[in-house]
């Protein structure tokens, strides 16, 4: 099949009548005529050779494109060039007293590679700005497509109220472009607790049973998360994917509206060379203290650097692993993910799939590029600074491992760049904080150090000293560098007469962005030590889980804060009184680090609190357009969960739910994968002792009371021990 032909599906049977004395807005009935899953259509995916790659098997350009390479100039030249001049400002600095001391050197080597960090975010800053202020027309809603795609929603033990809100909002938004035959609509489900795994089932029978029979809306769930959403999606492309030219990949928490999921498809069919296309998603409906701080910043400030990294990428760019759409074939000849040699978490399953997908399908000569300025792409955020903390151990330890990747063979040079880039991104951390460090044993040198009286000319004595004049300007070098894209995207955001006036006008946008930095200037200390402890954690072996993200706006209780920043408050008052002892000029050096570490614990607990965040919303600071004037498909969203959230799912138990909808409990077997039968002589425990409980169970309440976790999920996949449970009292 070629990748432009379309498979028709066959349409489900229409819906059974009601039973009678049974209300039919359950749809469950229904689900005994209607297949959770259309009929399989296989799709090759190999797992690929990272050592090993023959250029011949790459897609060969429809046409010749052009390199972005003024842009890569700029951006990286610029770079070098700041960094060179930044670095010999440091020597210039440390090197009054003759030649520099080998602990000065390590002082300059590790401002170059942080000054480096921060110095290309500046050059690809600039970049942005200059394409963001360009004008652009509108982009206009395509009269036809010829393909088809499926929308994939991958969740993972999460709310069903907001998932399935989500899935139908966006479902009713591209009905609404009269191009809704085209797209097909998909849960994917990875969830590994019974009571979210059967909410989801009871969710999408509902949502099924009211859109009909001609809704395209399919459910399934794994029974093994095996690779996580790498795998998740990996199972559907070798199940399902024959029938769709594109998948548009989503996260749990994605919104995107009708147009622009119409718009990515369009695009995907008017550009036969392109892999993967990127939108910009905005972060909305946030509102605690810092989920407001980062909705705020992605919005006012992400534009520019999104715009410079499209502007230097090109068709060689990244991919985040959601609000994508993705050409299906292209992806499983390319993207067969291999388990990386050893143990994590260096080794096994790549975390950050995203990334080295993109890579791989690149290497295979297709396409990838972002759609900065594509209107109607959105997301949520963490709440706290402690959940961003969770979720961000994940991506370090994602990005290192990016370590055994990047020397792939058949890369292109800018898909290395990338990887180098995250993996950048995690160790600057830890070189700030070295670079602290020496920078205090330095001074305390000097304020401790006896005068050298033989290493000057003459019989002058030498002091080892800094440059002070030098080591203010270098100061106000790096502080300009840091801010300027804040700077940038601010100017951008009021010259736009529409964004100044939904900030709440100039004045409060101006205030707003300093409101920001500030806040952002005390969360630094604390976040730039736990991503440290966090790198650090991963060279010394340490693996991560992968835990559901909290979405909610609600707080952390104080114990756990407390038991989370103890040690970085201790570790502030410490630097606090050495820097005192050592010298007042270093303690208000210092100043900034130390306040933000001593202020960890009210900082965390702040950070999560809805009252702040909406006191300042009620003040329109940090506001945003989308606030002002929230988007359509969010509104719609907004309410359709409220409906949902009322229906009580996610707070039901799985097994009372069953007991008491026998006809739930036969739609949740016919779900069930066939095949399942265990082999002869392997023995799962879970599965064993779930038996033994149910069948010595006489009522459901002993049932609930006594089945583990993991028993309840093995009880679930088991046809027998359903029917069992059904028919206890």
């Amino acid at each position: 099949m070629r990748l432009d032909e379309t498979t028709t599906l066959p349409k489900p049977a229409p819906p059974a009548p009601p039973e009678k004395g049974r209300p039919a807005s359950t749809g469950v009935a229904s689900a005994r005529v209607a297949p959770a899953m259309p009929p399989e259509a296989p799709l090759a995916m190999p797992v690929q050779d990272l050592a090993t790659w023959d250029a011949g098997r790459a897609q060969r350009p429809s046409r010749a494109r052009r390199s972005p390479w003024a842009a890569r100039a700029l951006v990286f030249g610029g770079a070098i060039a700041l960094t060179g001049y930044g670095g010999w400002q440091m020597v210039e600095t440390v090197s009054v007293s003759g030649s520099p001391t080998a602990l000065q050197l390590v002082l300059v080597v590790l401002f170059c590679l942080t000054f480096s960090w921060i110095a290309l975010a500046f050059t690809s800053a600039v970049v942005g700005f200059a394409v963001l202020l360009r004008r652009q027309t509108a982009a206009q809603v395509p009269a036809a497509l010829a393909t088809r795609t499926a929308v994939l929603m991958p969740v993972y033990n999460e709310a069903t109220a907001r998932t399935f809100a989500g899935v139908e909002a966006m479902r009713e938004a591209v009905e609404a472009t009269g191009l809704g035959d085209h797209f097909d609509w998909f849960v994917l489900s990875d969830s590994t607790q019974a009571d979210a795994w059967i909410a989801e089932e009871r969710a999408f029978l509902d949502l099924r049973h009211r859109l009909g029979p001609e809704a395209r809306l399919y459910y399934r769930h794994r029974p093994k998360n095996h690779h996580r959403k790498a795998g998740n999606i990996g199972d559907f492309v070798t199940r399902w994917g024959g029938h769709y030219d594109h998948m548009l990949v989503l996260d749990a928490d994605s919104l995107m509206s009708g147009p622009a999921i119409v718009a990515l498809a369009a695009a995907m069919e008017a550009d036969p060379d392109a892999g993967i296309i990127q939108t910009l998603p905005l972060i909305i409906n946030r509102n605690t203290l810092f989920a407001r701080l980062q909705q705020f910043a992605a919005r006012i400030y992400g534009p520019v650097i999104a715009a410079g990294l499209a502007a230097w990428s090109g068709r060689d760019g990244n991919y985040w692993g959601h609000n994508a759409i993705i050409r299906t074939r292209a992806f499983a000849q390319a993207c067969g993910l291999p388990d990386l040699p050893g143990r994590p978490p260096f080794g096994g399953h790549i975390l950050s799939h995203d990334f080295v997908e993109a890579a791989l399908i690149r290497r295979a000569g297709w396409a990838v590029y972002m759609l900065h300025r594509l209107p109607g792409s959105y997301e949520e955020s963490p709440p706290s600074l402690i959940d961003v903390a969770v979720r961000d151990r994940r991506w370090a330890q994602g990005n290192l491992q990016h370590a055994r990747v990047i020397g792939a063979a058949g890369l292109h040079p800018a898909t290395r760049q990338h990887f180098a880039t995250g993996i950048a991104g995690y160790l600057a951390s830890p070189f700030w904080l070295c670079q602290l460090m020496v920078g205090i044993m330095l001074v305390l040198q000097t304020a401790t150090e006896r005068p050298d009286y033989f290493g000057g000319a003459g019989f002058s004595p030498v002091f080892p000293r800094f440059d002070p004049i030098r080591a203010l300007q270098l100061f106000g070098l790096t502080m300009a560098v840091l801010l300027a894209p804040k700077l940038l995207g601010l100017i951008l955001a009021l010259l736009d007469g529409p964004v100044r006036r939904a900030c709440g006008g100039g004045g409060r946008l101006v205030l707003s962005s300093l409101v920001e930095i500030l806040l952002s200037a005390l969360v630094a200390p604390v976040a730039m030590v736990i991503q440290s402890g966090s790198v650090m954690g991963i060279l010394l072996g340490r693996d991560t889980g992968w835990n559901p993200q909290r979405r909610d706006d609600g707080s952390i209780p104080m114990r756990d804060i407390v038991a989370r920043h103890r040690w970085h408050t201790a570790l502030g008052l410490v630097a606090g009184i050495a820097a005192f002892a050592i010298a007042t000029s270093l303690f208000l050096w210092m100043s900034p680090t130390i306040l933000g570490l001593v202020l960890a614990i009210p900082i965390s607990w702040a950070s999560g609190q809805l009252g702040l965040g909406l006191a300042l919303k009620r003040r329109r600071l940090l506001a945003t357009p989308e606030e002002a004037a929230p988007p359509e498909i969010a509104v719609r969203a907004g309410a359709l969960a409220a409906r949902n959230a009322a229906q009580g799912l996610d707070e039901s138990d799985a097994l009372a739910a069953l007991h008491a909808d026998p006809h739930l409990a036969e739609a949740h077997a016919r779900m069930l994968p066939a095949g399942q039968s265990r082999p002869r002589g392997a023995i799962d425990p879970d599965q064993t002792l779930a038996t033994a409980k149910i069948c010595e169970a006489e009522t459901v309440a002993e049932a609930r009371a006594w089945l583990s976790p993991k028993e309840r999920m093995a009880l679930l996949h088991d046809r027998a021990l359903i029917d069992r449970l059904v028919r206890l009292d």
